[in-house]
């Protein structure tokens, strides 16, 4: 045993040294090999013609002098017609099917130009059926010559499971195989794939370079266990988020890591290669419906235009910026009250910070007259509103600040754009604004219907945006567990059964701009979201993936918030006529002189009484919900 081991690991060793000398060597070899097999394939047809007689005298005429100058002139002429179809200057990958169409054609014209010199000759050089024969087995032992050279290649480029970690490969499909062949080609490959899962029955007999199909995802523990392998990939550029759950729970139970290749936006139609892998995001767990945005409405109003974004250092302004500069406007206007914010916004757009242009602004959207000497400076076509606080618990105990920015610095903005005349006025809320039961829904309700009154009157157009959690925003939910798990936990969830709405910072973002092209006057538009999740689930996931042991504790809902969010409130009707995941709802007007009356002198208590009933939420129950004893204290997460 010991002495087939030593002979089975010499072979390889040599295998593994010819693949990269006959890679070294390719434009030497290829030709010579290309014109020795012309050699060959004449002497087999004249053989074949002449019934197997290798005996000259027995060639009727035909002598061995003239069947080496037809293969000298065929190997010419093959070498010639390969050189200048660009065969033998390494225009494709040897063996591929783009060089094997190639090959075809030289052989055709090599077997014609050398039939015709045949015929043409004063005497044949050899009978008038060899070129042709030999034509064919020349086609033959080129593409036999190919396939052996492209598996020594692949033999001496295949990583070894000593070096990286065995994994089984969940999609057979075309990402599966782009995957694949782009491990088993990359020898320093931190994954060596030793087993392929598909759910297509069809595919259950199937093998990719070597790997073969081993079950389906049923199969998972039971073929990982099998093969030894460490790793799974989902290798499903379109997989599902309910797909990605079900498969990261399995692994997770049994101590498997799981990677995944890019969604197919992100791939934008590129092969799948092993520098794609990347661990599973909250983004593909929790999942998202993509919007198919309309670049050309886009384009239409962005393009050549002077557009102005408030809040521009936030999350959801600074994404706004980057993607609004891919339109080319005439001008980006970012204004933020935090210069710190501006600098990085700025970085990320244009690659550097010299903070020099006046499309840079540093203001608050609270000072009314800053804000006038901006639009008459600057005179923006569009405004992409989204300077906003948005911590719920701080504005529970300081309201009058968000009555100060949210309201207030909101309608500053509305008064100025429509004296300015402005084209499009979009509103950033949130669903916290639908039946609201905090300071941060009242008020950015109120800025919904503020926008709606200037509607009405003024001659552009001025509608509102809302959607739930964003992904990654600074302060957002999923934020603060990552900070927690790091510094050893506990991980704090409000509620065992609290859910919420998520979607990606690139996806509000498309959003925001839809809703300019496509929203009408008055109108907030609302993202379909999907289901709702449950914060106890996320925060689970993020403490079983870390090395240590994370606590949960469950602390209460705040004042203010909701169990379950909603998208629409109980007297919205969802109506969808230009996208099916967007809907459209009417947003009842005020007036501002309402709103300075019923909050002025407010404070406290009285001052969110108020707000809750201009933003017509005095018939929304506030919730309560008090934590079951049992849960009260510290609860382990899952090890």
């Amino acid at each position: 045993m010991d002495d087939f081991d030593e002979s089975t690991n010499r072979q390889g060793a040599w295998l593994d040294r010819v693949g990269p000398f006959l890679v070294r060597h390719e434009s030497l070899i290829q030709p010579s090999v290309d014109a020795l097999t012309w050699a060959v394939a004449l002497a087999m047809a004249q053989v074949l013609r002449f019934e197997f007689q290798v005996d000259v005298d027995a060639w009727q005429g035909f002598t061995a002098a003239g069947l080496a100058a037809a293969a000298a002139f065929a190997s010419l002429l093959q070498v010639a017609a390969g050189f200048f179809a660009g065969l033998y200057r390494r225009r494709w990958s040897y063996g591929s099917f783009e060089e094997i169409s190639h090959v075809v054609r030289t052989v055709a014209v090599t077997t014609v130009g050398l039939a015709l010199v045949n015929r043409l000759a004063p005497d044949q050089i050899v009978p008038g059926s060899v070129p042709l024969v030999a034509g064919v087995n020349a086609l033959v032992i080129m593409c036999a010559i190919r396939y052996v050279w492209r598996l020594l290649v692949e033999h001496s480029l295949r990583p070894s499971t000593e070096h990286g970690a065995p994994v089984v490969v969940l999609g057979a499909g075309a990402g599966g195989e782009q995957l694949i062949t782009a491990m088993v080609r990359t020898p320093d490959s931190p994954y060596v794939p030793v087993a392929i899962l598909d759910d297509d029955n069809t595919k259950r007999n199937l093998s990719i370079r070597g790997v073969p199909v081993l079950g389906n995802r049923t199969s998972l523990v039971d073929v990982a266990r099998t093969v030894g392998a460490t790793t799974v990939i989902v290798a499903i550029p379109s997989a599902s988020p309910e797909l990605l759950r079900e498969i990261s729970e399995t692994a997770m139970r049994n101590h498997l890591a799981v990677r995944v290749v890019p969604g197919l936006r992100e791939l934008f139609g590129g092969a799948v290669g092993v520098s794609d892998l990347r661990p599973l995001t909250e983004a593909d767990l929790l999942g998202r419906h993509e919007i198919d945005t309309d670049i050309e409405a886009i384009a239409g109003y962005l393009t050549g235009r002077r557009v102005l974004v408030t809040g521009a250092g936030g999350s959801i302004g600074s994404e706004l910026c980057r993607q609004i500069a891919r339109f080319a406007p005439s001008d980006l206007i970012m204004l933020d009250r935090d210069e710190s914010a501006l600098h990085s916004v700025q970085l990320s757009i244009e690659g550097r910070a010299l903070l020099d242009s006046r499309n840079l602004v540093v203001a608050d959207i609270r000072d009314r007259d800053r804000m006038q000497d901006v639009f008459d400076e600057l005179t923006p076509d569009v405004v992409f509103h989204a300077a906003a606080l948005k911590h719920l618990p701080l504005l529970e105990m300081h309201p009058d600040e968000a009555l100060k920015t949210n309201v207030w610095g909101t309608e500053n903005l509305l008064e100025i754009a429509a004296t300015h005349a402005v084209d499009r006025f979009v509103n950033i809320s949130t669903d916290k604004a639908a039946d609201p039961t905090s300071v941060l829904g009242y008020t950015k309700r109120i800025a919904e219907r503020l926008t709606a009154t200037t509607a009405r009157t003024a001659p552009g157009s001025f509608l509102s945006v809302r959607f739930g959690n964003v992904l990654g925003s600074r302060g957002s939910v999923l934020t603060a567990f990552r900070s927690q798990v790091e510094a050893g936990g506990p991980i704090t969830v409000t509620h065992p059964d609290v859910t919420r709405y998520f979607m990606t910072v690139e996806e509000a973002v498309q959003l925001v701009i839809q809703a300019g092209a496509v929203g009408s006057d008055a109108e907030a538009l609302v993202l379909d979201m999907g289901a709702p999740v449950r914060i106890d689930d996320v925060a689970r996931r993020l403490a079983a993936e870390s090395d240590r042991r994370i606590d949960i504790v469950y602390t209460g809902l705040r004042s203010g918030e909701k169990l379950h969010e909603v998208l629409l409130g109980s007297a919205e009707v969802d109506v969808r006529p230009v996208h099916p995941l967007i809907s459209h709802v009417t947003v009842p007007t005020i007036a501002t002189t309402e709103v300075a009356i019923a909050t002025r002198g407010r404070q406290g208590a009285d001052l969110i009484a108020a707000l809750r009933t201009l933003a017509g939420a005095d018939g929304v129950a506030l919730e309560t919900h008090e934590l079951p004893p049992m849960v009260m204290a510290r609860r382990d997460a899952p090890s």
